[in-house]
Order: structure tokens, then C-alpha cells, then sequence
């Protein structure tokens, strides 16, 4: 608003200048006038009393109107005394205050043209000095530093070119903030994703490395030997597609498809994809759904995210124990409660569980660490909100999705 403001006391200081010069002005010819009309009216009065005196007999009222009349004619008499009617005044003292109200005049008009133009100057180089304030700022960050202030954001000319460069300045520092965290983001996800491929694939190597070595290695070890490769394998299938998943999340080239759909049956659907897992750990999942909500959501990624929730839940259950979820409604938003009976998750780690490769303490050996990272994602994705309590006799997620 600074330039605003100085816009404002420009037009100010134009209009009280150019105020103060016509009043001046006028004054200055209200006074020649009177100067004209006194020297006149004095040489009339003395022209008058003269021939009253001569001419007694003449009326006051003949002599009046012989003055105002606009019949009159002028024949060489006052040319003989050297008085040119047409470029003179018959007045000789009219002439001498005509020149020197001239004068005056000049002088005048010069002084009213000096100070309108310094009022313009000053008010042009105040632009010139924004527009290489503006130049300096462009430099700047062409050389990178998006450490700028500018603070004279105007509704002037120059305003619109100010916000922008302000705007470019504030996206130019996000986007270099942002690249150095991708950068230490990537590399850190690089330094993670090689660790958790590493142990995998160098244990499936060793294996087939025995395996080669030892052509007649007892069925039984070579069974397990089979077993072992199979799992590592899955578990590195997974890693491999839980990451190209998120990797799409965050690159935003998925299209979620958002319509209605009932929150019962993406549990259910969830619940028969960690089936499998359930039946190995003797883990009984038992849904409690008095109500049916509907949720606004992408369903197959939704099915996603409540997968890996309840796998985490089974994978930290004790054996033969149960996996409860509740759902339930109200008019601010529907909820998904997830309840196992484990060994919980330490305080230190609570806060983290959420976070891409994190392995708490209590994390099986088979965790990557990436899965409740991918379900939080699909979640706020669908305007969702997912929330851990834990304690020593198990763990709870509460999942929220608002309504808009």
C-alpha cells in the first residue's frame, strides 16, 4: 500500500499547487485590474471636473453617459502627440503598469511551470527508483537468493509487476526449498529401499548358492531352502509394488475414482485379502457394524488402505486371539475402529508408525515398514483422518472419513 499512498499524496500535492497558483493568479489579475481601473477612473474624474468647470451648463447625466457610450470616434488628435490609439493606451500610466504586470505574469507563469514540473519529477523518480528496486530484485533471484522482501505491494501501475515478481519469488524459494528436501528425501528412500532389498536378495542368493553346491543337500533342507526363497521373494514382489504404488500417489498420476460406496463392504473385501494371514496365525477378525455408512471414496484404494491396516493388526496379534472393527456414523463423519490384542506399540514409536521404512521395536521380521505409510496416504487422500492409541494389551486405529 506504500505506493498507493505516495500515488495519493502526489495528486494531493499536484491539485493544492495548482489551487495555490490560480488563487495567486487570480489575485494578481484581480489586482492589475484595479490598478487599471483607479489610474482611469482617477484621469476620467479630473477630465470631468475640468469641463464642469469650463462648461457649467453641462449635465451631470449628458457627461455620464457620453462617458459609457459605445459611439465614439477618434480622429488625429491624439496622434499628434505621438499616442497610437490602436497599440497604445491614451493612459501613458496604463502602459507602464501594462509592462510591468507582464512581468509579474512571466515571472508567474515560470514559477507555476517550475513547480509543477518538480512535483512530476519527483514523482517520476520515485518510479524510476521502483522500477531499478525491481531490476535489483530480478538479479537477485537470478542469482538465486529468494531471500527478498518487498514491501511496497501497491494498487499503482507498478503493482501488478510487484505482486507477481513477489509471488515468482515465494514459488522460486518453495520450489529450491522443496528440492533440497527431495533430494535428501530421495536419497534417504534409495539408502532405505536397497537395505530392505539387500537382505532378501543376499539371503535368496546364499540359498541357491547351497543349493547349486550341493546337489544332493537332504529333500527336507532343500524343501525349506524352496520355502525360504518363495517367502523372501514375495516379501521383495511386495516392496516392489507397495513402493511403485506409492511412488504414483506422490507423483499424483493416479485418478482416483470417487463415488458412493458402503463402508461395510470395503471392510469386508479388506478382511477376505488378509484371510489367508488369519488362518497362519489362528487370528479371528469379528466385524461389528450395527450401522452402514457411506463414504465418498475410491473404493479399490480404500480396499487397499484398510488391507494393510488390518495385515499390520493380524501380524501383531497373539495367536488365537481376536481382530475387532467397529464402524459407526454420526453427521460429522463416519469411523472405522481397528482393534488388536498384541504386545502394542512403544511409546517412542507411536509417533512414527506412520512414516516411510519405520520399524518399531516390536516390528515382525518380515516388515518393510511401508504399508501404514501407503494406507494413511489413500486415506487423506479420500478427506480421511487415521489416529493410533496402544498400549500394552493391544493397539487401536480409528479412522475418520468427514463429510463435506
Amino acid at each position: 500500500m506504500k505506493n498507493k499512498t505516495q500515488l495519493k499524496q502526489y495528486v494531493i500535492s499536484i491539485l493544492i499547487v495548482s489551487i495555490c497558483l490560480f488563487a495567486s493568479f487570480l489575485a494578481l489579475n484581480i489586482y492589475e485590474y484595479r490598478c487599471y481601473t483607479k489610474n482611469f477612473n482617477g484621469k476620467i474624474g479630473a477630465i470631468v471636473n475640468a469641463v464642469k468647470d469650463k462648461y457649467p451648463d453641462v449635465a451631470d447625466k449628458e457627461l455620464i453617459m457620453l462617458i459609457n457610450s459605445d459611439d465614439f470616434e477618434i480622429d488625429d488628435f491624439f496622434i499628434r502627440y505621438g499616442i497610437d490609439t490602436d497599440q497604445q493606451s491614451i493612459l501613458l500610466n496604463n502602459d507602464k503598469n501594462h509592462h510591468t504586470f507582464l512581468v509579474f505574469d512571466s515571472l508567474f507563469l515560470v514559477l507555476s511551470i517550475v513547480a509543477l514540473m518538480a512535483v512530476f519529477i519527483r514523482y517520476d523518480r520515485r518510479k524510476e527508483n521502483d522500477i531499478r528496486e525491481i531490476v535489483k530484485y530480478l538479479e537477485q533471484i537470478n542469482k538465486k537468493n529468494y531471500e527478498l522482501q518487498i514491501d511496497s505491494i501497491s494498487e499503482d501501475e507498478l503493482s501488478v509487476l510487484k505482486n507477481e515478481i513477489y509471488k515468482t519469488t515465494v514459488m522460486l524459494k518453495e520450489a529450491a526449498e522443496n528440492s533440497d528436501k527431495d533430494k535428501i528425501n530421495l536419497k534417504r528412500s534409495l539408502e532405505d529401499i536397497s537395505h530392505q532389498l539387500k537382505t532378501p536378495l543376499t539371503s535368496i542368493l546364499v540359498m541357491l548358492d547351497n543349493m547349486i553346491e550341493d546337489p544332493d543337500m537332504d529333500i527336507d533342507i532343500r524343501n525349506d531352502f524352496v520355502r525360504d526363497i518363495k517367502r523372501n521373494a514375495v516379501n521383495i514382489n511386495f516392496l516392489v509394488q507397495t513402493l511403485l504404488k506409492l511412488s504414483k500417489l506422490d507423483a499424483n498420476t493416479i485418478r482416483f475414482t470417487k463415488k458412493e460406496n458402503a463402508l461395510r463392504s470395503i471392510v469386508e473385501e479388506s478382511i477376505i485379502n488378509v484371510s489367508t494371514i488369519c488362518d497362519l496365525r489362528n487370528v479371528e477378525i469379528e466385524l461389528n457394524a450395527k450401522e452402514d455408512p457411506v463414504i465418498i471414496c475410491d473404493f479399490k484404494w480404500q480396499v487397499e488402505a484398510i488391507t494393510n491396516i488390518l495385515k499390520n493388526a493380524v501380524d501383531h496379534s497373539t495367536d488365537h486371539s481376536k481382530v475387532l472393527i467397529d464402524l459407526s456414523d454420526n453427521h460429522v463423519y463416519s469411523m472405522i475402529e481397528i482393534v488388536d490384542h498384541g504386545e502394542g506399540i512403544s511409546k517412542k514409536d507411536i509417533s512414527h508408525i506412520f512414516e516411510r521404512f519405520y520399524k518399531g521395536e516390536n516390528a515382525t521380521p518380515d516388515s518393510i515398514g511401508i504399508g501404514l505409510a501407503l494406507a494413511k496416504t489413500i486415506i487423506e487422500e479420500d478427506q480421511g483422518t487415521i489416529s493410533v492409541e496402544s498400549d500394552k494389551t493391544g493397539t487401536k486405529f480409528t479412522i475418520k472419513y468427514f463429510k463435506i
